[in-house]
């Protein structure tokens, strides 16, 4: 439903000692634009975007339980309040944690690497009757939205909590056990089958 490119040229890492991801494409992005990202410890947000750190050669010096919003920004307040963090995000983000962290006081600097937009499908290209779809972000709903109209029979698989708060209220959904697109698709697949 959406895809992805990169708007920065180069990324600022003067003053901030670790970096916060909380996207394996924010990660993607930046191994893009600079690789001596590479020489600082990272906050990853989420399994799939730490495996995309350690992957490419970076550290992970912590991965938070809870990766929805005003929680993962206590988190942060509480371990790493004395670091200089440096927030390497999309144009777009569901929740401002660079607001949130400076009103506790701590340093965040933010660099804007890359944005998404919207594929565009025909109606014809439409799911079929009864189809399970998964939506793994607050943007996937919106271009999903743009192309198609919910049919009442379509069932939603959500990675998580932010993103089902953009869900129209019409809409059935669950929620994917862990907030990785592989548990989207166990349940995706546990809901076929019944």
């Amino acid at each position: 439903m959406i895809s992805f490119s990169l708007i920065a040229d180069d990324i600022n890492f003067e003053g901030i000692d670790t970096l916060l991801f909380t996207s394996k494409q924010a990660v993607i992005s930046a191994d893009t634009i600079d690789k001596s990202w590479k020489q600082y410890p990272s906050v990853a947000i989420g399994d799939a975007t730490k495996r995309k750190i350690e992957e490419l050669g970076g550290e992970v010096i912590y991965t938070p339980k809870n990766f929805y919003g005003e929680s993962l920004a206590k988190d942060i307040e509480h371990y790493f309040s004395t670091k200089k963090l440096l927030y390497l995000r999309p144009k777009i983000v569901s929740f401002d944690s660079k607001s949130y962290l400076e009103r506790a006081g701590i340093s965040i600097k933010e660099e804007i690497l890359y944005e998404t937009s919207c594929s565009s499908y025909n109606r014809i290209e439409k799911p079929k009757n009864g189809a399970v779809i998964i939506f793994t972000s607050p943007s996937t709903i919106k271009c999903f939205f743009k192309s198609f109209k919910w049919q009442d029979d379509y069932t939603a698989v959500l990675i998580g909590e932010a993103t089902k708060a953009h869900l129209p209220k019409k809409c059935r959904f669950f929620v994917a056990e862990r907030p990785l697109i592989d548990s989207c698709v166990e349940k995706a697949l546990e809901i076929v089958k019944k």
